[in-house]
């Protein structure tokens, strides 16, 4: 499942291609002809990121909700595009810029008591400028779970998925087994002020490097971009790397940086 960097890179650059046009809104799967029906002609305004969701804000008022879960994804084409193949159900046809959604958890019509409600249930998201640490802090004062589980709870904070979480716990040496509540505030906003960092680089760089690039590196390679997620050995003291499972998703952490 995408996390939040790859959220707002969405909405960076749907925005960037699409903003101001009057668009073709269809639906050739047939599972969002309500939605299409309502947008189609109309411009989009500004679109949000906020954790993993992606809210675009239309000129007719209108807001449509995105959330790509495990299988949506987004194809950019050049207009005009091809014809959509396979189960496209979303396609926004612009003048320079085609893109097609298929796969998603959820894309419908919000209106503000939905938005509302989907908001409520969010913790603070780290790459919005009105996100506020401190309910971060308090939302994990209030968690018995393991930190390694806290982090994956959308309610606690929003946009951490399983990469993220990994590396945040261990460049932090935090142990993903100790009760969230117990962390100190000192740590508790280390790990927020980590994760900021973590996902505004992602933004930038378009994928999730977590590593300092050597002096003269041009691009670190995938194996070699991260410290312990889907690593043999940690990139950090070359100890082993041990694969458990926490809030139903595969858990990767070094037991010598990372000690209870």
């Amino acid at each position: 499942m995408p996390e939040g960097h790859t959220i707002h890179r969405l909405a960076r650059d749907h925005l960037r291609d699409l903003r101001g046009e009057s668009l073709t809104v269809t639906s050739p799967q047939g599972r969002a002809v309500q939605a299409a029906t309502v947008l189609d002609g109309a411009r989009i305004e500004a679109i949000d990121g906020y954790g993993k969701h992606l809210l675009y804000r239309w000129s007719t008022g209108d807001t449509l909700h995105v959330h790509l879960g495990l299988y949506g994804r987004f194809i950019r084409q050049r207009t005009p595009a091809e014809p959509p193949r396979g189960l496209k159900r979303l396609r926004l046809a612009g003048d320079r810029w085609t893109t097609d959604l298929s796969g998603p958890t959820a894309c419908e019509l919000f209106d503000p008591d939905a938005e509302e409600r989907l908001l409520a249930r969010l913790g603070p998201d780290p790459l919005r400028a009105d996100a506020d640490p401190d309910r971060f802090l308090f939302n994990l004062s209030r968690r018995r779970i393991p930190i390694g589980a806290a982090l994956l709870d959308q309610s606690v904070i929003a946009g951490i998925g399983n990469v993220y979480r990994a590396e945040i716990l261990h460049v932090l040496a935090i142990d993903p087994a100790r009760p969230a509540r117990e962390l100190s505030e000192a740590q508790a906003r280390a790990v927020w002020d980590t994760a900021a960092r973590m996902l505004a680089d992602g933004v930038r760089q378009g994928r999730i490097v977590t590593q300092a690039k050597p002096p003269g590196a041009k691009r670190l390679a995938r194996g070699e971009a991260l410290h312990v997620y889907r690593r043999h050995a940690c990139a950090t003291c070359g100890g082993p790397v041990t694969v458990g499972e926490m809030a139903s998703r595969r858990l990767f952490s070094c037991v010598v940086c990372q000690q209870g």
